[in-house]
């Protein structure tokens, strides 16, 4: 009965939305094979790790752990499944990462506490779970399959399933749980610092097809979005056939101060207004851009392309600039290039040098499909023109009222 009922659970998960990347060390090896065994686990299950050595962990975490068996690390686990997982995972899908480190039964018996962390990482929150197991009481495959069904107890709340089952848990085990929100402030400021790679907005609500794993992405500032990069990021779906359209916005700066947590709002509220789905990263290097989003087409202007080939943002160095660009290349992303007016003069692919080894990575929009000359700076400049006027008109009025 039990089996049945944790198979009946596994189900509603893979008939979730939600999508998952599983790092597991030291335990709840049967929850993988639940989760794999039942139908449909390509719809929940992007990516299982099982980091076991200590080389392994290392690895993963990039760093020596100072204790292999805590909360801490599994949260610290449950996060880097996240990032992996927003990589993964369909454009707007709600992802999870999963942490989990155990200390069970061991031959020989080991001194400490049988015990086990367990951790759920989405967007906005943060599930924990620790669990203290009586010892004698069961054999190593016997704590391993308590640590899973607690496991997939927890994947199911986190994926909003409804059902429940024995976990196998006597009186005396009580787990500690906790859950922790985050308002969308928290959220941006954890991208900001790097804690998270990157927060979808998915305001749009078109289908857009099996090839939606592709994106095809328009970065920028976006201060503000106008009609040229709606046009832009349109016209760029039709050369491209299919895929799914996303605007990106770094809050991260080359050469200048991060935007504020404020400003990004600010910015986003646009596309909502728009609705239109936005990309807030922290990236803002493209060879940065092309590991966060492989296999994806960026749509930019001529003047980014001629940057984008100009070994002088490489140091110099012209082999520098062909061994990034040709990173990018094999993450297997490509620029969409359209025209872009430059100091008077409407610039397009084919005036661009671009070398032999990359020439492939750049596509032109035809200037008949796409031509518009207005910037974000031009913009800017006029609504600070009409601002100025605004004020100089309502201090005559002030004026004008008090004689």
């Amino acid at each position: 009965m039990g089996e049945a009922m944790i198979r009946t659970i596994v189900e509603a998960i893979h008939s979730s939305p939600t999508q998952a990347v599983v790092y597991l060390s030291g335990g709840a090896s049967v929850a993988l094979s639940w989760l794999m065994s039942v139908p449909g686990a390509s719809n929940t299950l992007l990516e299982a790790v099982v980091p076991y050595s200590k080389i392994s962990m290392v690895q993963l975490l990039g760093r020596v752990p100072s204790q292999h068996c805590s909360q801490a690390m599994a949260s610290e686990m449950a996060l880097l499944a996240y990032n992996r997982a927003v990589k993964l995972s369909k454009p707007g899908f709600p992802v999870i990462g999963v942490g989990f480190t155990g200390a069970l039964a061991t031959s020989p018996p080991k001194r400490g506490d049988h015990r086990f962390f367990l951790s759920m990482r989405a967007s906005d929150r943060i599930w924990e779970t620790s669990v203290t197991l009586a010892k004698n009481l069961r054999s190593r495959e016997e704590e391993d399959k308590v640590a899973s069904r607690v496991l997939i107890q927890a994947m199911a709340k986190a994926c909003q399933v409804s059902g429940t089952f024995d976990s196998g848990l006597t009186e005396s085990e009580v787990p500690d749980e906790s859950e922790t929100q985050f308002s969308e402030e928290q959220e941006l400021e954890q991208l900001i610092k790097g804690d998270l790679c990157f927060k979808v907005y998915p305001f749009s609500k078109q289908a857009y097809g099996s090839d939606q794993d592709r994106k095809i992405i328009l970065p920028g500032s976006f201060n503000p979005l106008h009609d040229g990069h709606l046009k832009l990021l349109e016209v760029a779906m039709s050369v491209c056939g299919g895929g799914y359209p996303c605007f990106e916005l770094s809050a991260v700066n080359a050469d200048k101060p991060p935007l504020s947590v404020a400003q990004i709002k600010d910015r986003v509220k646009q596309f909502e207004e728009a609705g239109k789905t936005v990309i807030v990263s922290n990236q803002p290097y493209f060879y940065k851009k092309a590991e966060l989003f492989p296999g994806s087409s960026f749509v930019i202007g001529a003047d980014t392309a001629a940057r984008l080939v100009n070994p002088k943002y490489y140091e110099g160095s012209n082999k520098r600039m062909l061994e990034i660009l040709g990173d990018c290349k094999r993450t297997g992303c490509i620029f969409l290039v359209g025209g872009r007016n430059v100091d008077g003069v409407f610039q397009v692919l084919e005036n661009i040098d671009i070398p032999e080894e990359i020439r492939d990575m750049f596509v032109a929009i035809p200037e008949e499909k796409f031509r518009m000359d207005i910037s974000s700076t031009e913009l800017r400049k006029k609504q600070g023109g009409v601002d100025k006027r605004k004020r100089e008109s309502s201090k005559e009025d002030v004026e004008q009222s008090s004689k």
